[in-house]
């Protein structure tokens, strides 16, 4: 299990800019096909902007024509926590960052095989690692 990441409201505004904080703390979205990494196809590890954590593998990525980064499963089963949300007057299932409780968006039942899921992500909630020399930096 990922280490839990505390930090004051105040930290996170310092740390993060703008609309990484919009997101990530008040549970906002960014809009489709808006993102940096919607368009990536490089092979790396998407992490976490604000912690750094592992969370989706660019092996997982696939195009879903939703307008967000799109992965059909986590890069370990503990990188990210699933939540019921109902906001919006619709039921979904939210998902967060395992270590540090970010929102990064929603998970949907209409992915592609092995798992069927789509885990539907803001590209301002991840930052993306290619390796080097077959590490990650």
């Amino acid at each position: 299990m990922p280490a839990k990441v505390r930090k004051t409201e105040a930290e996170w505004r310092e740390q993060l800019t703008p609309e990484q904080y919009r997101i990530l703390r008040e549970k906002g979205t960014e809009h489709p096909f808006s993102g940096a990494l919607v368009q990536n196809h490089g092979e790396g590890v998407y992490r976490r902007a604000a912690c750094g954590a592992p969370l989706f593998d660019s092996e997982t990525k696939f195009e879903s024509g939703s307008g967000w980064p799109s992965f059909f499963e986590p890069i370990t089963k503990d990188a990210v926590e699933m939540h019921e949300d109902h906001s919006h007057g619709m039921r979904r299932v939210e998902v967060t960052c395992g270590g540090c409780g970010g929102h990064l968006g929603h998970v949907f039942p209409d992915g592609p095989k092995p798992t069927g899921q789509r885990f539907c992500i803001n590209s301002v909630s991840l930052s993306f690692q290619a390796p080097s020399g077959g590490k990650e930096e």
